[in-house]
């Protein structure tokens, strides 16, 4: 049997790695003769694809204490685990590490990585800190940015920073687009919302999504409008979806809105969406208005169609509506 090179057992374990086979690829990795930065960067990566992000970090580790040096993509995968699992503390100690290793100036891959692991865990003024001190910039590290903070309810920041984009001749794009519509929803900013809905279109020829017309109806619920977000609701040119008409419902059970309320719950049953939840929205709807038949006949509605409360979960209790089922995986659709 030939001897195998390097390059040859980096492949060998990044096929496994691809087929998801980590225990294959460790043992491939423990019997390696000789390993480079690309071994290590093949076991880091796949552990992180996996969602296994403390063996990933603790690959790493390894890495040092065996005297190999990382790169650029060692610190992609690195900051990418940091980011899944919120890991701040780890993420910073990276962030020291990527300056201890003299890169210079970042690259743009690893400026949006660094943004984007301080957005999503939490520390949006550092994020804003490396996204003005990077020299180079693409539409992703503004979508990154934008979308951190109107996540994280710093609304007027990002229709600012929106501007600016524009500005400096930036295209945005979808994904920009639902940032900016976050947050003209968590300001009551409808005027605005509109305007930019509108934008997308006429300016930049962007065909609206699920996701953008979520965000409308959001905004427009969350201002009070109902029956601007019901007709806005029927003027979409795709159906809507399950998240559309429960935020709706949420708006509904705010506003004690018992006649839209009831019609959303319908087109949700019309879904096939049997969440037990979507009932008690309705039931609250009712007992705001001390309608007690009709919260007994939401309970009635649930035991004729088999559908079952959530542990610890009373049929009449608080909640609030959102768009966070829109959230999306910001790092994987950034561009």
């Amino acid at each position: 049997m030939p001897v195998k090179d390097l390059v040859s057992w980096n492949v060998m374990i990044t096929g496994y790695v691809k087929q998801g086979k980590m225990e294959n690829a460790r043992e491939m990795f423990d019997i390696v003769p000789k390993r480079d930065v690309v071994t290590w960067n093949a076991m880091i990566s796949g552990y992180v694809l996996c969602g296994e992000n403390e063996k990933a970090l603790k690959m790493y580790e390894e890495m040092r204490g065996a005297g190999e040096y990382p790169d650029e993509v060692t610190m992609l995968h690195l900051l990418s685990a940091c980011t899944d699992s919120a890991f701040l503390d780890v993420g910073e100690q990276i962030h020291r590490s990527i300056i201890d290793m003299g890169a210079g100036e970042l690259s743009v891959f690893l400026g949006n990585a660094l943004v984007d692991m301080y957005a999503r865990c939490g520390n949006i003024r550092k994020a804003l800190e490396v996204f003005q001190g990077m020299r180079e910039k693409d539409v992703s590290s503004w979508n990154i940015i934008i979308l951190g903070l109107a996540f994280h309810g710093h609304s007027e920041e990002c229709i600012s920073l929106f501007e600016d984009m524009r500005r400096m001749k930036y295209i945005p794009n979808e994904i920009t687009f639902v940032g900016v519509l976050v947050a003209c929803s968590h300001a009551g900013k409808v005027d605005d919302g509109r305007e930019y809905f509108s934008m997308m279109r006429t300016d930049y020829n962007i065909e609206t999504n699920i996701r953008h017309y979520g965000c409308m109806v959001d905004m427009l619920a969350r201002a009070g409008l109902l029956n601007e977000a019901f007709e806005f609701i029927n003027t979409m040119e795709i159906k809507p979806n399950a998240i559309i008409w429960r935020t709706l419902l949420g708006a509904c059970k705010v506003h004690s809105n018992v006649e839209l309320g009831r019609y959303a719950n319908e087109q949700l049953l019309k879904l096939g969406r049997e969440d037990s939840g979507d009932y008690v929205l309705l039931s609250n709807i009712y007992a705001s208005r001390d309608e007690w038949d009709g919260v007994e006949r939401v309970r009635e509605l649930m035991d004729d169609n088999g559908v079952w409360k959530e542990p610890g979960c009373t049929l009449i209790e608080a909640d609030d509506y959102d768009l966070k089922n829109f959230c999306f995986d910001s790092k994987r659709k950034h561009s």
